[in-house]
């Protein structure tokens, strides 16, 4: 059995470790209201925007041919932008994302496509880069200063990648004038997919692997009665548009991954605490029936030596 001087020492490790993660909990949760705040705002203009896509699509669909980004072709090179946290100490947070990347991955191996990563947040990469995965891009510091700026560069690059002719094309359109038309070009990218934790609660986010692109008009089922004035035409507006969507896609994500986890890691710490409260009362049971037994076992210690002194 430990000694007195063990267990008071364990103990006061323990009680040190329960400030700190009673601390972290309460940044979490002073956090977590913040990004709450920011991926609620920001929710209907991505509704909206989606909208307005569906419909500038539906009018312009029958009239140019089909967007690069809206055209759809066989997965044979597919990019996952895996979303993790550049920290630790969030439960299953990182875990369940990284799992689900490798899910991902060896199914789209499975039939025939090439796959590579563009990661966000450092536990990913770091879990990717053990396992030998081809990481084309990784996105680091992001969440250290996260605007719609960052988005964008990264919705840039998811662009680039799936028409990589699509800025030269729309610039040949601008001093040329007349309709947009798309020159054919090999592609390094067929289809892309964001894998994140999407924010529910304090205690619930749900693991989403979301298409990126090609993006996917909503379908309303319904006619848009009347119609809008184009400038330059409906072209340009729908390609305008759809980078728009790309971008307003990557940001919230990014949003949803920050409120996840910070969600997450407040519900780890809050466990963390209660037991840590937990074993502190074990520890202090220990101990004291330890210094209970001492004390016996000194008792008796001297009512033996004083029976043999009568003796």
């Amino acid at each position: 059995m430990p000694n007195l001087k063990d267990i008071r020492k364990r103990i006061g490790s323990v009680k040190n470790t329960q400030k700190i993660t009673r601390a972290m909990k309460l940044v979490a949760a002073a956090r977590l209201r913040r990004a709450q705040q920011d991926i609620l705002e920001l929710r209907p203009y991505a509704v909206k925007t989606h909208e307005m896509l569906s419909m500038v699509s539906a009018r312009t669909a029958e009239e140019s041919e089909v967007h690069p980004l809206l055209e759809k072709r066989a997965p044979k090179q597919v990019l996952l932008i895996v979303l993790t946290s550049d920290r630790g100490l969030a439960g299953a947070f990182n875990a369940s994302i990284t799992r689900e990347a490798m899910k991902q991955w060896k199914k789209f191996e499975a039939e025939g496509a090439e796959v590579s990563f563009a990661v966000i947040g450092r536990k990913g990469r770091d879990f990717l880069k053990r396992r030998g995965a081809n990481i084309d891009r990784d996105f680091m510091g992001i969440f250290e200063d996260l605007t719609m700026e960052n988005a964008g560069e990264i919705g840039r690059y998811i662009v680039n990648k799936y028409a990589p002719n699509l800025e030269a094309d729309e610039k040949r359109q601008q001093l040329e004038g007349g309709a947009l038309e798309y020159t054919i070009k090999d592609s390094d990218l067929d289809a892309a997919y964001l894998i994140y934790n999407e924010f529910k609660s304090a205690i619930a986010q749900d693991l989403v692997v979301e298409p990126l692109l090609p993006i996917t008009p909503a379908d309303s089922g319904e006619e848009y009665m009347g119609d809008f004035l184009y400038e330059p035409n409906q072209g340009a507006v729908l390609s305008q548009l759809l980078r728009m969507y790309v971008q307003v896609e990557v940001f919230r994500a990014l949003l949803e991954s920050v409120a996840s986890e910070h969600g997450a890691r407040m519900t780890a710490m809050d466990a963390a605490t209660n037991n840590a409260g937990d074993m502190i009362d074990r520890l202090t049971l220990q101990f004291n029936r330890a210094r209970q037994a001492a004390i016996t076992k000194e008792l008796m210690e001297i009512i033996g030596g004083a029976e043999a002194l009568k003796g």
